[in-house]
């Protein structure tokens, strides 16, 4: 390593790490493109076409035109995305409380109950929460 200067290893590590970041923009362009919803297909082939023949022009100047509303449609995915989590927690939990566990708690709760007060002998409170359980 004596004939490889430190310095051009740094230049080295900073030119893969500039070509790495612009692949991901590259990639971030073009899943952007495919996502919107407002470009018509001759608007998408023409701005795929133009980031592919010129890759740096292209991107650039993709970013410069529509950078705002790239950032605007990853904003309203991002929305859309928790939103769909929070209905299917709120379905999960709904449905689950009306019919699944919390049932069971009161009715496990209420066999404990009879065993306590001498209702159910302890043989009978396991056939019963083995049932309840099963």
């Amino acid at each position: 390593m004596d004939d490889y200067p430190l310095l051009n290893l740094f230049l080295t590590m900073l030119y893969l790490f500039l070509w790495v970041m612009w692949f991901f923009l590259l990639f971030k362009v073009i899943t952007d493109l495919f996502r919107d919803h407002t470009l018509n297909g001759w608007a998408k082939a023409g701005w795929l076409i133009f980031v592919i023949v010129l890759p740096y022009l292209g991107v650039l100047i993709y970013l410069i035109v529509r950078g705002r509303s790239m950032h605007e449609r990853d904003a309203k995915a991002v929305k859309d995305s928790e939103a769909a989590f929070r209905s299917y927690v709120r379905e999960a939990a709904s449905s689950e409380g009306s019919s699944g566990s919390t049932s069971h708690v009161s009715d496990l709760a209420k066999l404990a109950e009879l065993k306590d007060k001498g209702a159910l002998d302890a043989q009978e409170y396991e056939r019963a929460k083995a049932k309840l359980l099963a």
